[in-house]
């Protein structure tokens, strides 16, 4: 193997097959696998001028954005902490027109990061029910607070997050490689798989990654051209899973059902809350500070350092707003905020439309199944209707990107087979 293939290829090739892996491990690998990457990535534009993979929308837009991310910071109050997650924000986009290239450069990789997630949800399922149901997973990790299932996720409750944003993409993945096989085996496998992530995350006890699994299920099930039937009685039977456990396991039940209908309505007699009396506060306390700092914000990941200032109550502070755009309204201003919201706009916009066309017969969709399922998980990701972890957070900003090269790339085939 030439040494030129080993660096720009396989060393970026392997990292992005085993990110679904580091994502669980933690944030240490996870980051510096997207760092490698881009790095190299970057050394492979300027060595060899690969102009299209920044000639392109994607990249002007991404890169306009992480300049005002950088102008936001330096007009922070904390130029330096705010620039810690601005200035490198770049290397999340990289890592998506990196995954762009590699696939172009071998389409196999798309059978590796298929077989990756597969893995990775196996491992999750079988640790996550042993956890359930012996009260400590394969390491020791015991249920948090004695019900909630966190597998090797261990105290950080993001198990139900990272699966709900990852079986879009391992369905989507599906769908490209069973093109023309139409294996009955690995179908049934993801139903199996299908049903019981919904049911663990119900058992995580997180609220919004059930919510993201089943508004992905029902986007993706509009939206599909083929596997409709499968899909749509997979997730029949999922609900029907879910509500047999909220009759067997009253503790989630009290946290999924009682405990969201309880904040909806606590400590207001007048309205009611958005999301909850903590939320209202912070949003209110973050719109304040929109109002002072209308165009620039107050840096990203500086909410924290000051809504002290704009004080509600004693919500009002936490690291973020818990809302993707309000904190991009807050940190980051009205700019940022634009362009994150036209790209949500625009993904509605073409999606209603395809919807459209495949009720008229001479119409093309216009989008192929798997790069439905791959808008599914970017959907989830900027859906404003919900609260959110923190958008300049590194984990998170990993499951943004990872789907987006996928996308581009497919979006890209599609072009070059339509010229030619």
């Amino acid at each position: 193997m030439k040494k030129h293939n080993f660096f720009f290829e396989t060393i970026p090739s392997s990292i992005i097959v085993l990110m679904p892996a580091f994502l669980i491990s933690g944030p240490f690998f996870s980051d510096l696998g997207v760092s490698i990457v881009a790095i190299i990535f970057l050394i492979n534009l300027k060595k060899n001028n690969l102009v299209k993979y920044y000639n392109n929308n994607y990249f002007k837009f991404f890169f306009i954005f992480c300049i005002i991310l950088i102008l936001s910071s330096l007009l922070s109050n904390n130029i330096l902490l705010s620039l810690k997650n601005s200035l490198f924000y770049f290397r999340f986009g990289i890592f998506s027109l990196c995954f762009w290239y590699l696939l172009e450069k071998n389409i196999l990789l798309i059978k590796y990061v298929f077989y990756s997630i597969l893995i990775c949800f196996s491992s999750l399922i079988i640790d996550g029910y042993i956890q359930y149901i012996y009260g400590k997973n394969l390491f020791g990790y015991e249920l948090y607070n004695e019900f909630r299932v966190s597998s090797f996720f261990g105290s950080e409750l993001i198990l139900g997050s990272y699966l709900s944003r990852f079986f879009p993409i391992l369905f989507g993945l599906f769908i490209f490689l069973d093109r023309s096989k139409r294996s009955k085996s690995m179908l049934f496998l993801l139903t199996i798989i299908f049903i019981l992530t919904e049911g663990l995350i119900f058992l995580s006890g997180e609220r919004l990654a059930l919510f993201f699994m089943n508004l992905s299920a029902i986007f993706i099930i509009v939206m599909l051209k083929e596997y409709k039937k499968y899909r749509f009685w997979t997730y029949v039977s999922s609900l029907f899973l879910i509500i047999i456990m909220l009759n067997i396991f009253p503790n989630t039940k009290e946290r999924i059902i009682d405990q969201t209908i309880n904040d909806f309505t606590r400590d207001t007699k007048t309205h009611l809350n958005i999301f909850s009396k903590p939320h209202t506060d912070m949003y209110t306390s973050a719109y304040r500070i929109f109002l002072d700092n209308k165009f620039f914000g107050v840096g990203p990941r500086q909410f924290r350092n000051t809504c002290d200032k704009y004080v509600v109550s004693e919500y009002s502070c936490e690291t973020h707003p818990h809302n993707t755009y309000i904190e991009l309204l807050s940190e980051a201003g009205i700019f940022a905020f634009i362009i994150v919201a036209s790209v949500f706009i625009l993904i509605s916009y073409f999606s209603i439309k395809h919807i459209i066309f495949k009720f008229l017969k001479n119409k093309k969709d216009i989008f192929n199944d798997f790069e439905v399922c791959l808008l599914s998980a970017i959907v989830i990701s900027l859906w404003p209707f919900s609260p959110s972890g923190s958008f300049f957070n590194n984990w998170m900003s990993i499951v943004y990107y990872f789907p987006l090269g996928m996308f581009l790339w497919q979006r890209a085939e599609n072009k070059k087979s339509t010229e030619n």
